[in-house]
């Protein structure tokens, strides 16, 4: 009973402090109790985020992991109040009396809910359905990654999900043709992948859709539920996925069928109403810095120059030669060294050769860093049924609560991707020091509110990404291997050209094909892959300029606290300042960087 009595005095207690900052106490208290509100009251509306930062999902305080997160245009405005209120609130308070990482999240949340506030004229300027980031294969894939089913309660709630698919995808029928009314429809190519995924998607049977595979795998391993409960629980998911899973799907391709007339070719958001002014709005908003356009296309431009000489110094070493960089890197690929054989089993050889590239990158940086994640990494294949359009790489974070590691997951859609030479390079970027490194490190930030240790930067996470990727230069991993170099700086001109077309595509008004040839012939990507990079850039403007933007500004911190500490400067630590006051806009982090220099100089 008096366990019963606690439990409720708690959840009183939290439903209290979370809802709406005036609702039941008014102004919270202190700035502590505002960040605190303001990340759960944030989190309330949406369950699909708490399911993914892994905090609270089946525990007493679970009270959304059978609901989805509302994707109507009535939610978008509701937020977007919500945050001129917290925005009011927050400014209540006396910054100058604020010290140390209060006045870092101060800082923090105040440019995050300006700059999200400054974006009211473009919320609806985005494509919710998109080849590389839709809700049609988000939605699965959060259902099947991140969606943990341990007992029957949280196979019961998996169920409520799909069975909410139907009401997820009419509201996103709706916002798609709220933003179609004002202008906004993607270009042609667009709705023509997304109608071939959800296509595919729904053409299988029920009883063979990842959905349903997800469910049937994971209750064959639980011994807590009995055979006649998992055969209910099947059939009700079987029976979800054949009707709301199905009619969802429905009115999506639907819509995107009735759009398709009226859509365009122009790739570019300039076509759109307001549209060059929506670009200088995400340059800023991705690389949290105050940069013009035109001057990233410029600085792009240079630092493609300055890259290609680097490799083709390596290539005339190893004896290739070429007009472009497509040309050497074409001949580099003629070699099977640089490949796996296609055998029955290369792929569960390629996961076990990046997971002993990982350890070893453990083992050769560790005097680099003060301190190293308590989560694990694991590398995992990209499912099959995300594979066609998915990236060819990425970083999902572990669970707070340690339920799930940080997951490394690769596109083995076609052998012929992965090359030897980009391994070590792309295990870096991914792993160690990379976003494993950054991401784990920062959920185990003491002291400081949530949202410290959850919210991403791009320009910071990317930033330091590919910091990490040149830092192995640095310390001699390639002394040895120009093959390895070539990779390393092959992952590095991606990010140059990044800044060329995506700037180009969208203020220069560049088309589809003259950024894809531009790419092409810096690069040394395949065809394939760089008309899918384009089409990424496409649907996600300005996301691109914050990879090259980030490490650069990082980098220019490192040289300027070296050259300001001189003897005292100690890399391990700087790295700790860095990674351990978690992702921050740009400009923030300047100013903690500065603050350390001058507080070990004084």
């Amino acid at each position: 009973m008096k366990k019963v009595i606690l439990y409720s005095l708690a959840v009183l207690l939290l439903v209290s402090g979370i809802w709406g900052y005036k609702l039941i106490w008014g102004k919270p208290f202190n700035i502590d109790h505002f960040f605190d509100r303001y990340l759960i009251g944030a989190a309330l509306s949406e369950p699909e985020i708490l399911t993914i930062i892994g905090v609270v999902d089946n525990t007493v305080m679970d009270f959304h992991s059978h609901k989805l997160t509302d994707a109507s245009p009535a939610h978008d405005y509701k937020m977007l109040e919500r945050d001129k209120q917290y925005l009011e609130t927050l400014q209540s308070y006396n910054r100058d009396r604020l010290s140390g990482q209060k006045a870092i999240t101060y800082d923090m949340v105040e440019w995050l809910l300006e700059t999200n506030i400054e974006g009211e004229s473009w919320l609806f300027h985005d494509y919710p359905l998109n080849q590389t980031f839709g809700i049609q294969s988000g939605l699965p894939e959060f259902m099947t990654t991140n969606h943990q089913i341990v007992d029957k309660k949280s196979a019961e709630n998996y169920i409520k999900r799909l069975r909410a698919f139907e009401t997820k995808f009419e509201q996103v029928r709706e916002s798609v043709n709220y933003r179609a009314d004002r202008g906004v429809i993607p270009p042609q190519f667009v709705i023509d992948h997304v109608l071939r995924e959800m296509n595919d998607f729904i053409s299988q049977p029920a009883g063979k859709n990842p959905l349903y595979d997800n469910l049937e795998t994971t209750l064959a391993e639980l011994n807590s539920i009995n055979e006649d409960e998992k055969n209910r629980l099947l059939a009700d998911a079987l029976s979800a996925i054949q009707n709301e899973v199905s009619t969802g799907y429905g009115y999506l391709i639907e819509t995107f069928q009735e759009l398709h007339p009226k859509a365009g070719d122009d790739a570019g958001v300039w076509a759109l109403p307001d549209g060059e002014e929506y670009y200088r709005y995400v340059t800023r908003l991705h690389t949290t810095l105050s940069l013009s356009p035109e001057d990233l296309h410029q600085t792009g431009l240079k630092e493609v120059e300055r890259i290609k000489m680097e490799m083709f110094e390596l290539f005339d070493q190893i004896g290739i030669n070429g007009e472009t960089v497509a040309d050497r890197f074409t001949f580099l690929d003629e070699n099977p060294d640089m490949f796996y054989p296609d055998t029955a089993d290369v792929r569960e050889q390629i996961i076990a050769d990046y997971s002993k590239k990982i350890q070893f990158l453990y083992e050769k940086t560790a005097s680099l860093f003060k301190r190293t994640p308590k989560a694990d990494i694991e590398v995992r294949r990209v499912p099959e049924y995300l594979q066609e359009t998915a990236p060819f790489a990425r970083y999902n974070i572990p669970a707070m609560d340690g339920t799930r590691p940080g997951i490394f997951f690769i596109n083995l859609r076609n052998i012929e991707e992965v090359t030897r030479y980009g391994m070590m390079t792309l295990s870096a970027h991914e792993t160690v020091p990379g976003h494993h490194f950054q991401l784990a490190l920062a959920q185990e930030i003491e002291s400081v509110p949530l949202i410290r240790q959850i919210y991403p930067f791009t320009a910071y996470t990317e930033g330091w990404a590919l910091y990490s990727e040149w830092l192995l230069d640095e310390i001699g991993i390639y002394e040895n291997d120009p093959y390895g170099n070539l990779g390393r700086l092959q992952a590095e001109m991606l990010r140059a050209v990044r800044l060329v077309v995506d700037s180009g595509i969208h203020i220069k008004r560049w088309t589809r094909e003259e950024a894809i040839d531009y790419m092409y012939k810096n690069t040394g990507w395949s065809k394939g892959d760089v008309v899918s990079e384009i089409e990424r850039y496409i649907v996600m403007p300005g996301q691109a300029l914050s990879y090259q933007v980030g490490m650069m500004h990082i980098r220019d911190l490192r040289s300027k606290a070296e050259s300001g500490l001189g003897d005292a400067f100690d890399l391990a630590e700087f790295h700790d300042v860095v990674l351990m006051n978690g992702a921050l806009p740009l400009e923030i982090l300047s100013g903690v960087v500065e603050n350390w220099v001058n507080g070990k100089l004084n």
